[in-house]
């Protein structure tokens, strides 16, 4: 070994690790806010005000709009969308008339429109964001329409129903809703694999998730996740799904291709008092987010204030990071 290569080698030693670049976005239900995380610290950068009852948060594929589902309170009703435009951080609304208790987010493919689930009114509502108005409302039924999911080419949403068991198909050109898919009691939490050939739906009432073969559209495994599965998520390879249980609060880990349960990660602390939730004074996990390069999980821990940073190769509760009152839904958002 040369004098160069033992003077580079030493210089990388003493680099200090790789900071994470971006920033983490909380939607505090019970503040009306975003908070913002920075990726690397932890440490909060400010919050943005929100309509009442942030929910959902998405952020555009270019990076440069964020929106919320302004979902609304136990006395009433949300119907309106959060729109945020990055990293400026200017703010407006878009009214949604009729249309309440927006809840699922996603973008469509051209970062300008979103499609929304409302479910006061039974809807997938596609919106423009850049103009701020309605273009039109699909009717998908009266199941309590809750999460979302995409297929790739933006081409097909499928919608999860609480109250009715099921995730509807709805084809985006038509407007029209295909089918009903019966997965089991409570479908809410959904994920679809990054080729667009697989859902994961996670039935809180049943304590199971359902997967299905889009090419048939059939469910071809349910496996246990006991503890009220609510939401799901997926590493970028495909090969991890995450899914959140809200009364056990755990994480269930399962590895995609075997359909087979690898790891659970324990998210509440023992000896630890949370708040008062919609589940009693628990930890209530809710959101969760992989980053885009598969290293860490992020988990909203709604009954502690606070977010579950999760080392996706130990499974391991890396930090817990401080939010505003009562944090769900979680996005990353870069810098610019």
């Amino acid at each position: 070994m040369n004098a160069l290569t033992i003077l580079l080698l030493g210089a990388a030693l003493a680099a200090p690790a790789a900071r994470a670049e971006g920033v983490l976005l909380v939607g505090n239900k019970s503040a009306a806010s975003v908070e913002i995380l920075d990726l690397g610290s932890g440490v909060s950068q400010g919050r943005i005000a929100t309509g009442a009852g942030p929910h959902e948060i998405e952020v555009s594929p270019d990076g440069r709009r964020v929106v919320v589902a302004d979902y609304g309170g136990a006395a009433s009703a949300g119907d309106t969308l959060t729109v945020i435009d990055w990293p400026s951080r200017a703010t407006r609304s878009i009214a949604l008339g009729r249309h309440r208790r927006p809840h699922g987010l996603r973008f469509l493919p051209d970062g300008r429109r979103a499609v929304v689930t409302t479910e006061g009114s039974g809807s997938l509502v596609e919106v423009d964001l850049e103009r701020g108005r309605v273009l039109r409302a699909i009717a998908v039924g009266a199941g309590k329409p809750h999460m979302v999911a995409l297929a790739p080419d933006g081409e097909r949403a499928y919608v999860t129903q609480v109250a009715a068991g099921v995730v509807s198909v709805v084809d985006l050109a038509s407007g029209r809703r295909l089918r009903d898919v019966a997965t089991g009691a409570g479908a809410e939490g959904i994920a679809i694999t990054p080729d667009g050939a697989e859902l994961w739906v996670a039935n809180r009432a049943d304590d199971s998730v359902s997967v299905i073969d889009i090419a048939t559209l059939a469910v071809v495994a349910t496996l246990p996740s006991a503890g009220f599965p609510i939401r799901v998520a997926m590493t970028p390879d495909a090969r991890h799904v995450l899914v959140v249980n809200a009364k056990a609060a755990t994480l269930s880990v399962f590895e995609r291709a075997a359909r087979r349960a690898v790891a659970t990660v324990t998210l509440d602390e023992p000896g630890v008092r949370y708040q008062p939730s919609m589940l009693g004074d628990s930890a209530l996990p809710i959101g969760v987010r992989v980053a885009a390069d598969g290293r860490r999980a992020y988990v909203a821990i709604s009954g502690g204030d606070q977010v579950a940073v999760i080392d996706t190769e130990s499974w391991t509760i890396l930090e817990r990071w401080k939010t505003g009152r009562e944090p769900d839904a979680v996005a990353i958002a870069g810098l610019r």
